[in-house]
């Protein structure tokens, strides 16, 4: 996990989970989702996928 991003992660979640996967895939279009629909469940998410907890 990098510190980097983590803070995206918790300031823009869908660009913490593009850095942590290196491209455009089913976690990413989640983040983005949940993000959309409201920030928190992104966020949270987010940070799930960057510290590699699910």
């Amino acid at each position: 996990m990098n510190i980097v991003e983590l803070i995206f992660a918790i300031i823009l979640p869908p660009v913490g989970v593009l850095l942590h996967e290196g491209g455009l895939n089913g976690r990413f279009w989640i983040s983005l989702l949940l993000t959309l629909l409201f920030f928190f469940p992104g966020m949270i998410y987010a940070i799930l996928v960057v510290t590699d907890t699910i």
